[in-house]
């Protein structure tokens, strides 16, 4: 039975990972047709939504007992926990605008060894030998990844802080929605934490396009930041049948509830393994898809990456002894 589990958990979380892995190919053919980073994310969020509260209300027609419901406290700490969501899609489209899926996906997973000192902090302890082994493996994988040792490659440096933003967000958001209220059904955690997220989409769209369409006053205040003008103007609706449904269905809908199904099967060391698969999916796809220009020593980086996760996750002799015993 336990197998069997393990399996189910290995698979859930497996699909939910390379359909994430997908979605930033799909981000940037939407700003090919000339979408921007708060028309991408306002549809994903928005659709994502009715998507969700959609799924609860049958969930909750269809269930033979009473489903669990958040407490205000609850729901105060997830939807902060979630604006962390928010942040990761808004920061990790913004990177997208400036440099290659493959390369923005390679700075998304320094969230690996952010963890790593996050975890430090927390526990007020040093990483173990391997954890630091595993780091510096990630950090060389990561240099050879984005290909920066390549003088034909010019990296915006924009992208790549946009990037590191990505990766930092996405660290908060794991610490964050695997400690709270996981009693509740996953739907209705999900939606909460995505609500979360939305207001932080929602503010970026009437700041960055909105606002400073409407009112002079806030695009007086905007061009203090950027001369770039481009992006606003009125909000456009197509995108929501274009490529929102996608967005939705790939970022905020399937993958977090496979996430949420598959890691408590898998476990969070095997899980994260496997959900590593997010970054060569995403590498092969762009380079499938969009056509991106992918060097055999960033095949190597990515490998690397890949090496050091399994690495950082393996159960140390101490802990497989306790397993056995068990």
């Amino acid at each position: 039975m336990m197998k069997k589990n393990i399996l189910k958990g290995v698979l859930f979380v497996g699909v939910g990972a390379s359909i994430y892995g997908m979605l930033a190919t799909f981000v940037k053919m939407a700003y090919n047709e000339g979408y921007t980073t708060s028309e991408v994310t306002t549809s994903q969020f928005l659709l994502g939504l009715v998507g969700l509260l959609t799924l609860n209300f049958i969930q909750t027609m269809t269930s033979k007992k009473a489903l669990s419901s958040p407490s205000s406290k609850e729901i105060k700490q997830l939807m902060l926990a979630g604006t962390s969501l928010g942040g990761t899609s808004l920061f990790y489209y913004l990177a997208v605008q400036y440099i290659n899926v493959s390369i923005a996906i390679v700075l998304l997973m320094q969230s690996v060894w952010f963890s790593v000192v996050v975890e430090s902090f927390i526990t007020k302890k040093l990483p173990n030998s391997r954890k630091v082994v595993s780091v510096v493996i990630v950090l060389i994988g990561t240099i050879l990844a984005t290909n920066i040792i390549n003088e034909k490659i010019e990296i915006d440096w924009h992208g790549v802080f946009w990037g590191l933003m990505a990766a930092g967000s996405y660290t908060l958001t794991m610490f964050t929605s695997n400690t709270i209220a996981n009693h509740l059904p996953v739907l209705r955690k999900s939606l909460v934490m995505l609500s979360g997220g939305a207001i932080i989409v929602f503010i970026f769209l009437f700041f960055a396009q909105i606002g400073p369409f409407y009112f002079d006053n806030l695009q007086s205040f905007y061009l203090n930041f950027t001369d770039n003008t481009t992006h606003i103007h009125s909000f456009n609706y197509s995108i929501l049948w274009t490529y929102g449904f996608v967005l939705a269905l790939f970022g905020t809908i399937i993958p977090p509830i496979l996430f949420n199904i598959g890691f408590p099967n898998a476990g969070l060391g095997l899980g994260s393994i496997v959900s590593s698969l997010e970054l060569p999916v995403s590498v092969t796809i762009a380079y499938m898809v969009l056509g991106e220009n992918v060097f055999l020593t960033q095949w190597l980086g990515i490998a690397l990456i890949l090496f050091a996760i399994v690495l950082m996750n393996l159960p140390s002799k101490k802990e497989y002894v306790l397993a056995e015993v068990s």
